[in-house]
């Protein structure tokens, strides 16, 4: 017996139609004009080597599944200006990335972002900046994640960036 009860709270003025109508305009446009395009690291949790003391992994014991490019869109925060203890030093960090990708696309590809996977977002055509997921939007029922109150339709990501050595494409 199927237990699901439709979302027609707005059935009057906006329907599941008119809600796929939306996102597919918006795929349109984010594919169309402004095609971002991000590589997914997806990590192997079945298959993380780790050391039989504390079970921490151990160098070189992460194990990625092959990379997928998604689309999404992308916004890169200004890089920090930061002092590191107390010598004093100025160094300036990259900036957090925020990756807003539709449920739509996700499901798409049969995929899911999780906390420690990494994305790879060109910066220019020569250069790759890898950064890791800090936060992988699972939460996303707030207003501002559904479409005026109906569902939700998107998920944001943040992402941390990496330095050279701590990921290196496969």
């Amino acid at each position: 017996m199927d237990k699901r009860i439709p979302i027609n709270r707005l059935g009057k003025f906006f329907s599941e139609k008119d809600f796929n109508l939306e996102i597919s305009m918006g795929q349109e446009w984010l594919l169309g004009d402004m095609n971002y395009t991000c590589v997914l690291y997806r990590i192997d949790r079945n298959k993380i080597k780790t050391d039989d003391v504390y079970g921490e992994t151990v160098q070189d014991g992460i194990i990625f599944l092959p990379p997928i490019e998604f689309n999404a869109y992308v916004g890169i925060a200004a890089p920090t200006n930061s002092l590191l203890g107390s010598t004093k030093v100025d160094q300036v960090e990259p900036g957090n990335i925020t990756i807003s990708v539709y449920l739509k696309t996700l499901k798409d590809l049969d995929i899911e972002i999780n906390y420690g996977d990494y994305v790879g977002y060109y910066d220019n055509e020569n250069f790759v900046r890898y950064y890791t997921v800090v936060n992988d939007g699972r939460v996303n029922s707030d207003i501002k994640h559904t479409y005026k109150g109906y569902k939700p339709f998107y998920r944001t990501i943040i992402a941390a960036p990496v330095g050279p050595n701590e990921f290196k494409a496969l």
